[in-house]
């Protein structure tokens, strides 16, 4: 069961904070991807690959920024 008898959820936080958590933790995971990607694309002189990794790291620093500002 998810709430208590009786109890009415939070509208505030709908999905609770373990969801916000795993959010957080795949945009860290992605920044460490983005990383060996970008890497691996210059290693093998693929731009394609190179520039998808830095959108991936631009990306997600930009969503934990704003994750710690306050805004999502």
């Amino acid at each position: 069961m998810r709430y208590l008898e009786g109890e009415a959820p939070n509208p505030d936080l709908p999905y609770g904070e373990s969801m916000h958590n795993m959010l957080t933790l795949t945009m860290v995971i992605s920044i460490f991807i983005g990383i060996c990607l970008y890497a691996a694309g210059r290693h093998g002189r693929i731009l394609w690959m190179q520039a998808w990794s830095i959108g991936l790291v631009i990306l997600s620093c930009a969503y934990l920024v704003a994750d710690w500002l306050g805004f999502v």
